[in-house]
């Protein structure tokens, strides 16, 4: 498990324009909630807060980086001195300098959230495990939406979101929730 106080929070994706981005309903809409309380702990303690950025080249969508869907939402505004890297791909690793940021300043240790919990977040975590860093997920910071799938079977928000966590826990990261990151930190 990873060492929470001394852990970088990572926060994938919090825009305004994710919500715009499906036509299923999303569940948990505490996540960013529960991502500024997160926010708010680790600016107190002075650890590293890291925001991720998704800058999409797909011309439908909302999080181009010349359409107000692109900018953080009000939960998750970076503040001055932390990190940002901007995206445009799923993993927060591929095109930027993240990788280079946290090895350069000694961080082995991540907590991520963010949106959504099957796409970057997914794809950031499984690539922070597998290049060594020890991960924690919060399972109530993040969310997702609903999803068809090509043979036509429909999944819920909550079951995309509780597959994805299952499918990572103890492989690429520990999933826990924001109380207990809280009460470990």
């Amino acid at each position: 498990m990873a060492n929470i106080e001394r852990a970088a929070l990572v926060v994938i994706d919090v825009q305004v324009g994710i919500d715009d981005l499906f036509d299923c309903p999303r569940n948990n809409h505490q996540a960013e909630a529960n991502i500024a309380l997160l926010l708010a702990a680790w600016r107190k303690r002075g650890n590293p807060v890291v925001h991720v950025k998704h800058n999409s080249v797909s011309p439908d969508s909302p999080l181009r980086p010349e359409l107000p869907g692109n900018a953080f939402k009000p939960e998750a505004l970076p503040q001055p001195g932390e990190q940002v890297f901007e995206k445009t791909v799923n993993s927060a690793f591929i095109g930027t300098e993240l990788e280079q940021y946290l090895r350069g300043n000694n961080i082995t240790e991540l907590v991520i959230v963010g949106l959504t919990t099957d796409h970057c977040v997914s794809t950031t975590t499984r690539m922070a495990g597998n290049l060594g860093f020890n991960v924690v997920l919060v399972s109530d910071g993040t969310a997702t939406f609903g999803r068809a799938s090509p043979a036509g079977e429909t999944y819920t928000a909550d079951q995309m979101h509780e597959i994805n966590l299952a499918s990572l826990n103890e492989e690429f990261c520990q999933v826990l929730t924001t109380a207990e990151v809280l009460d470990v930190s």
